[in-house]
């Protein structure tokens, strides 16, 4: 009996081991981002999106122009996604989990190259279960996107340089095309693709870590091809690889001189980098703390396992790290969630030193990480805010608005141009909000992601017998926290009938005195 459970277990195995390396960490992904999709509202950057992505082609070109120029070609192709499935919550997640879960299964794909069968799947299984790949493959962002993208051409650039040709390299380029167009700080990947192709050219692939390598094992490094390759070969890749950035350059170009005038607005909140900052970006990207320091952990096991082989993950990982952070000493762009594009790297990396342990105890890794993240997965499935502890309840507030209005009402907001998109907020989750009684120009008209205001809000009140004032925070007197102009008409012409605490927001029902 004993002889034939072993038998069985061994037939279960090498049947695992016929499927594809990706499926599995495709469909983990694939489950865990999809659990509870819809459970937490939309969050500041994404109504952004969502005002974006409901515009026409035509105002998306007027509001690149003014703000969020970078950002102008996901906002299109999110204009094509939501033109077809709708603008639900569900349907604008929905290219990001599709994203994340690619980009499980392209990881699996590029660890089984670079290592082996086994450090793909567990460097697969690990990026699903990280609380930051449900955070971001839940976010109607481009990150997700950006994650996909760069291990895509990472994937292709191994492929292109070990049987380098014109269509593998043209696969490469349009890869890389698409990654900067989806997101500019992604690019900072071609740092680590350039260092591999220049001593993949000056050494051989095999001292790049990018040959194909037959059944390594820790210790020992058996290359089947590398550097005795022809010298004008090796001339060749370092020329073909030029030609294959060049399109990104020239379509990112253009968005990178036009983001550097948008600066001072889009990143008006980010401050300086620091070096404690470095410390903290594991948790940042992981979206978890604990489960950030284990990753760190394990890739560095990882990394020192591989040997040469840890050269490519390892850059990509710490050159875009490095660059955003040399970079954000000088100008404002330090934003951890930036760079989650090199987290897939780094559970390579991962993948690699758990490949070199039996299976149960890599597998007990993985769920150990999965069990230390799952505080986090469930808290970010209840909100999106930062800190989590802060949530903005937009459709609560708007609920208390729908439950009360009547023909002919008013809507005000304090502050009107702020991250927090009360406008938008409000009108996301109401079919047909009150009349917003102080807009001069829309921002659609405007070509921006905020409204203008009356100049002389006592005017444009005028007349308005009942207002409904969302403020920011929770307000005990909601109209003394008005500032300015707006708030001396509001508290000179209307009293304060019913106020609503909602989490983040305060709702007020206003009447003409």
């Amino acid at each position: 009996m004993g002889q034939l459970s072993e038998r069985s277990a061994g037939a279960a195995w090498e049947r695992l081991r016929r499927l594809p390396v990706w499926l599995g960490p495709a469909l983990l992904t694939l489950a865990v981002t999809g659990t509870g999709l819809g459970s937490a509202q939309l969050w500041r950057d994404e109504l952004a999106t969502w005002s974006a992505a409901t515009r026409s082609p035509g105002d998306l070109v007027r509001l690149a122009g003014t703000i969020d120029a970078a950002t102008g070609p996901y906002y299109l192709l999110m204009h094509v996604w939501t033109t077809v499935v709708g603008d639900s919550t569900i349907a604008l997640r929905i290219p990001a989990v599709v994203a994340m879960t690619v980009a499980a299964g392209l990881l699996a794909v590029l660890g089984a190259r670079l290592v082996d069968r086994r450090a793909g799947l567990f460097a697969g299984l690990l990026f699903a279960v990280l609380p930051g790949t449900s955070r971001y493959g839940q976010e109607a962002r481009p990150y997700a996107l950006a994650t996909m993208l760069a291990v895509l051409a990472t994937v292709l650039l191994v492929t292109a340089l070990r049987r380098p040709s014109w269509a593998r390299w043209a696969g490469y380029a349009v890869a890389v095309a698409a990654l900067g167009l989806i997101h500019l700080i992604a690019l900072t990947v071609l740092a680590a693709h350039a260092l591999v192709v220049l001593i993949a050219w000056w050494r051989g692939p095999a001292e790049a870590g990018v040959a194909t390598w037959d059944q390594p094992t820790a210790g020992r490094d058996q290359p089947t091809a590398g550097r005795d390759r022809p010298a004008v070969e090796r001339d060749r890749r370092v020329w073909r690889w030029l030609v294959a950035v060049l399109p990104a350059a020239l379509l990112a170009g253009p968005l990178l001189l036009k983001a550097r005038t948008q600066q001072s607005r889009q990143l008006n909140w980010v401050h300086l980098a620091r070096l404690d900052d470095l410390t903290a970006l594991p948790g940042g990207v992981a979206q978890s703390s604990v489960v950030g320091g284990l990753l760190v952990g394990v890739a560095a096991l990882g990394a020192a396992r591989l040997g040469r082989r840890a050269l490519l993950p390892v850059s990509a990982v710490l050159l875009p790290v490095l660059l955003l952070f040399a970079a954000g000493t000088v100008v404002p762009l330090w934003v951890p969630r930036y760079l989650v594009f090199v987290v897939p790297f780094a559970c390579l990396l991962a993948g690699a030193a758990l490949a070199a342990v039996t299976a149960p105890a890599a597998v007990v890794v993985v769920v150990l990480a999965a069990l230390l993240g799952l505080p986090d997965q469930t808290a970010l499935r209840r909100t999106h805010e930062w800190p989590r502890s802060a949530p903005v309840d937009y459709a609560g507030a708007a609920r208390v608005i729908a439950d009360g209005q009547r023909p002919g009402d008013a809507v005000v907001y304090s502050p009107r141009h702020s991250w927090l998109f009360l406008d938008l907020g409000i009108d996301y989750h109401l079919d047909d909000p009150p009349r917003d009684v102080l807009v001069t120009e829309d921002e659609v008209r405007r070509g921006d992601l905020w409204a203008a205001e009356c100049p002389q809000p006592a005017q444009c009140l005028a007349g308005t017998t009942r207002v409904w004032l969302v403020v920011a925070g929770r307000q005990a007197e909601p109209l003394a926290a008005v500032p300015g102009a707006k708030g001396d008409a509001l508290r000179t012409d209307f009293t304060v009938t019913q106020v609503w605490q909602r989490p983040g927001l305060t709702v007020a029902l206003l009447t003409g005195r």
